[in-house]
C-alpha cells in the first residue's frame, strides 16, 4: 500500500452506496469467484481505499487487494449519427482466504 492512501478517512454510508453502482456478471467475472474474486462496477472517482472500505463496510468481507481498470466505450451508431458509450470504471476485489460474497442477494 502507498504512503499517499494511509490517511484516508472512511467514507460514510451514503459514499458507499455510491461507490459500488453494480456487480458485473460475466463469464470472466464467474471464473474469478473460484479464486475469491468479485468484480463491481465502480463510480469513476472511486479510489481504491474507498472502494476498499466500501465493500468491508456494506458487505462485511475482508478484503486482501482491489485493482482496477477503465474499460473505454465502444462509438456505436444512434439513428445514423455517431455516438459514444459511456466508459465505466471496474474494480476486481480479491478477498481474504475463505471469504465470500453473494452478489445476488443485493446489498
Amino acid at each position: 500500500m502507498s504512503w499517499k492512501y494511509l490517511d484516508k478517512a472512511k467514507p460514510s454510508k451514503e459514499r458507499m452506496y455510491d461507490v459500488i453502482r453494480a456487480p458485473v456478471v460475466t463469464e470472466k467475472s464467474s471464473a474469478g469467484s473460484e479464486n475469491a474474486q468479485v468484480t463491481f462496477r465502480v463510480a469513476m472517482d472511486a479510489t481504491k481505499p474507498e472502494i476498499k472500505a466500501a465493500v468491508e463496510g456494506l458487505f462485511g468481507a475482508k478484503v486482501k487487494r482491489v485493482n482496477t481498470h477503465v474499460r473505454k466505450g465502444k462509438e456505436k451508431l444512434f439513428r445514423g449519427r455517431k455516438g459514444r458509450r459511456n466508459d465505466v470504471k471496474i474494480a476486481v476485489v480479491t478477498l481474504l482466504g475463505d471469504q465470500a460474497i453473494d452478489i445476488t442477494t443485493g446489498v
